[in-house]
């Protein structure tokens, strides 16, 4: 604990409800976070990019596997450093000089991209289906608009309710994938109406993509879809006893879901053609459902599959709500003053002003592009930047290890794992520029790198504001001096004033 007291004084984590999340809510944490919109939605789209059955299968293995690595090198940074807010503390820890650059760069992407845009849309698609209406662009964005004002307020106004909702909703996800992959058995056993169960695993490769692009692209999907595994991570001073609850609740959540989504995406490629899962869009588990239980059955159970996205906007929000309120702590300049957005106003609980920053962008990206174009493109855009920080964070492991090989470390990963990871985060950050087998990429119209630019804008962006909080002043014969403030909550925020430089 030394080198966390010196870096980030542990009075700084306090307000809020405190420490009261055990090892089964932190599970239920990386599960409900993990089982989303992404194995009900982004197989079809992972078929489409790599073209083969086989290679799909193949892909969801090595995100398997990367979120493993990755997890490990997490695992090392948060028992170093058992406080809220991610990869911020871990990049701050290891990323001092210019002070404050690699904050600033860190809040752009989590507030940028922080929205969960995604798993709203797709519950107002399952929904409507659910209904027998068709899915009209305002009616999605209308009901998408709902669910993350629904979240905002269960979190923001009544936060031991939200925990219990979302861990509520956390176990209903692992109960319809455990009934996906037991029906793919049924379905496999050829005890269903389903003519050729095992068509699709004969020459499971053929038609394999042979363009990094397509791969690229596809593994960020999937990557996605196993994104949060470092969920506790971000919400670490709300645990209790974090060292060891961070040892347990990670790799338990993470291999809970692993084993489910192999298996779903096995009774996926059982229960339909390839043809039909590559056309399906963002329902292929509708299609599962329609081709194995009929019409009836299908909406029915589509409405199951909505909840499940539900249940991952409200852990999403759960924690992107603690990691602004972390941002806003560090002193980075907001709009109305940092006491606001770093405060748990009004409950004196829950961090309701950082569910509202979380609120914004999700917004705009429900209003703006149509839900059709937005949904594989948010995938996108949302995994090339984590990549970029996925790539510092483990730069920074390695510093760390030789700068201060002292240091207590209550977990160790292997050094060939974090190499691996480093190496595929090399891979997924040069192939995306690379021209796709198509030649459009998956989201025509829009060109198949503009994903890549977008991240790298956002992160830009986090650099010239910088620049203009910490270096502009200067220029005009100012210094920041900062303080720090107790709230009436408990949280401490820091605080910045300008003084003329004599």
């Amino acid at each position: 604990m030394q080198i966390l007291t010196i870096l980030f004084p542990l009075s700084d984590a306090a307000g809020g409800l405190g420490r009261h999340l055990g090892v089964f809510s932190c599970t239920l944490l990386i599960v409900g976070r993990i089982i989303g919109t992404g194995i009900f939605s982004t197989p079809s789209s992972i078929l489409g990019s790599v073209g083969s059955v086989g290679a799909s299968l193949m892909l969801w293995v090595l995100g398997f596997v990367l979120s493993f690595c990755g997890l490990f090198i997490w695992l090392e940074f948060g028992t170093m450093f058992p406080r809220s807010g991610g990869e911020k503390v871990y990049l701050e820890a290891v990323y001092k000089k210019p002070k404050y650059l690699v904050t600033v760069i860190f809040a752009a992407n989590a507030i940028i991209l922080g929205f969960t845009a995604a798993g709203c849309i797709v519950f107002a698609q399952n929904i409507l289906v659910a209904a027998g209406h068709t899915a009209d662009r305002w009616v999605t964005r209308g009901i998408a608009l709902g669910v993350i004002g629904f979240v905002t307020i269960l979190h923001g106004l009544t936060p031991r309710l939200g925990v219990y909702v979302m861990n509520g909703l956390s176990l209903f996800k692992v109960v319809i994938l455990v009934f996906i992959v037991i029906t793919g058995w049924a379905v496999l056993s050829g005890r269903t109406h389903i003519p050729d169960p095992h068509a699709n695993f004969r020459n499971a490769f053929a038609g394999s993509s042979h363009s990094s692009n397509d791969y690229a692209t596809a593994t960020f999907k999937v990557l996605n879809a196993y994104a949060g595994w470092s969920n506790v991570n971000y919400v670490l001073n709300n645990v209790k006893n974090p060292v060891r609850t961070l040892k347990i609740a990670g790799p338990l959540g993470l291999s809970i879901c692993a084993v489910l989504y192999l298996l779903a995406n096995v009774s996926y490629f059982a229960a339909a053609t390839k043809e039909e899962i590559s056309k399906s869009g963002v329902t292929v588990a509708s299609l599962f459902f329609h081709n194995v239980f009929g019409a009836k059955a299908q909406k029915a159970l589509t409405v199951f599959v909505a909840l499940s996205a539900l249940g991952n906007v409200i852990t999403v929000t759960f924690a992107a709500a603690r990691i602004n309120q972390e941002l806003a702590k560090e002193g980075i300049p907001l709009p109305f003053g940092n006491r606001f957005w770093a405060s748990n106003w009004p409950t004196g609980k829950s961090p309701l002003p950082g569910l509202i920053i979380h609120l914004i962008p999700s917004v705009i990206i429900i209003i703006g592009p149509p839900p059709s174009v937005a949904y594989p493109f948010i995938l996108d855009v949302e995994g090339y930047p984590q990549q970029i920080i996925n790539f510092f964070i483990v730069i920074g492991l390695f510093w760390l290890r030789w700068k201060k090989p002292h240091v207590p470390r209550p977990f160790k990963v292997w050094w060939p794992i974090a190499v691996f990871f480093l190496a595929a985060s090399v891979f997924l950050l040069v192939a995306p520029f690379l021209h796709p087998a198509n030649g459009v990429g998956d989201t025509p119209p829009l060109p198949y790198y503009l994903y890549c630019l977008v991240g790298i804008a956002i992160m830009a962006f986090g650099v010239l504001y910088w620049a203009a909080w910490r270096i502009l002043p200067g220029w005009f014969g100012y210094e920041l001096v900062p303080r720090k403030e107790k709230l009436e909550d408990g949280t401490t925020v820091t605080l910045f004033s300008h003084r003329k430089i004599e």
